[in-house]
């Protein structure tokens, strides 16, 4: 077997993807097309109409396992990484397994379920010698990269406040509402204001608060509709958001200086247009970003840091830190009041510097047995 090699003689990172579901299907698939550097070579899951019909779409997948099969593909010399596009609950098993096998591990965000499956993630990689990283797309994201590189420009003055807003409507039985596999509004779609705000501030939350609410409706049985936070950091900064299943389609965070603001609108979109609101002064000026192939900027670095043996930025570290404030966010809805969090470090933090522009996507795929989370197939 002859090892895939880029357009440039540099050798490609061949990939299996473990897990099948409407994101892998409609986001990850399609985005090796424009990641130069990396190779789909396999795909992993139960549904063999899925592993029929899909890798007919993908003259490149040389092979297609089940679950079963997981431990064959990892030692069977075929691949370099897994992306792990799994439910939340089974990030951890499959991550282990990749490391112990010396393959690199490219995991969807929530890292897992608990601080602890974060641990033993980050020390099998550790102990393998392999690389983690978590995929936080937005990471390499043109917008929201411009606006850690506004905030730390000094244009709307001290950042004080955030603030952000991001719903949607998930239809009953699909995943995202099953608490048993890890859905629910914080794990879900909380991360990522977490995230936005950690990289905005380039700070960690020192206290943490939740409240949740829910109509009396079927699909909200296991996890509620709503959830609203507020995360206290340091110098007196704080960051509010509320997250929802059960409203209209928003993604937004606006971020309050001193002297401004800026407003990022949808904030957290995976495709498509994303415009910048900064207001200096009362004089608001307008920017858009077009549309890119973010699952594509994904591989090509991950790609890259194997390849060039660097340690990925959006590390187990990383997805460990944001893990461990979900937790704490539940606590707090238990108990009712804040729940202070021990001080955390990071000693790196994304910046423009990180950009990878990719084409976005002209076509998405036809999905099989999968839907997106509000029903639409």
């Amino acid at each position: 077997m002859t090892t895939p090699q880029a357009s440039n003689g540099q050798r490609k990172i061949r990939y299996a993807v473990v897990g099948l579901g409407w994101f892998a299907q409609s986001a990850a698939l399609p985005a090796f097309a424009h990641a130069e550097n990396s190779e789909l070579v396999a795909l992993v899951s139960d549904d063999p109409t899925k592993l029929e019909e899909i890798s007919q779409q993908y003259s490149s997948v040389q092979r297609t396992l089940s679950y079963d099969e997981y431990d064959d593909c990892l030692r069977s010399g075929l691949i370099d990484a897994v992306y792990i596009a799994l439910p939340n609950h089974l990030h951890c098993d499959y991550t282990v397994r990749a490391a112990n096998a010396k393959v690199h591990v490219l995991c969807e965000k929530p890292m897992a379920v608990t601080e602890d499956e974060c641990q033993q993630m980050i020390e099998a990689c550790d102990r393998n010698q392999v690389k983690l990283m978590i995929a936080y797309r937005l990471h390499l994201e043109a917008a929201n990269m411009q606006a850690v590189e506004i905030l730390k420009s000094g244009q709307i003055g001290e950042p004080r406040i955030f603030n952000s807003v991001f719903t949607q409507q998930v239809e009953e039985g699909n995943i995202r509402v099953e608490k048993e596999v890890g859905g629910g509004t914080l794990d879900d779609i909380g991360i990522y204001c977490i995230n936005a705000v950690r990289y905005l501030f380039q700070d960690e939350p020192i206290e943490v608060f939740a409240t949740s609410a829910s109509k009396n409706e079927p699909r909200f049985r296991e996890v509620p509709e709503m959830t609203s936070v507020i995360l206290r950091f340091p110098d007196d900064r704080l960051a509010a958001f509320t997250l929802s299943f059960g409203a209209a389609k928003v993604s937004t965070y606006q971020v309050v200086g001193t002297k401004g603001d800026l407003r990022v609108n949808p904030a957290y979109a995976g495709d498509g247009e994303i415009k910048h609101y900064l207001t200096i002064d009362g004089k608001t000026q307008e920017r858009s970003f077009a549309g890119r192939d973010q699952l594509a900027a994904e591989f090509v670095y991950f790609s890259d840091c194997i390849l060039q043996n660097k340690q990925p930025e959006p590390s187990g570290q990383e997805g460990l830190i944001d893990v461990r404030i979900i937790q704490a966010l539940y606590k707090s809805i238990q108990t009712g009041g804040f729940v202070k969090l021990q001080p955390t470090q990071r000693d790196r933090h994304p910046g423009m510097n990180q950009s990878i522009e990719r084409p976005p996507v002209e076509k998405e795929p036809e999905l099989i047995h999968a839907a997106d989370p509000s029903g639409k197939s």
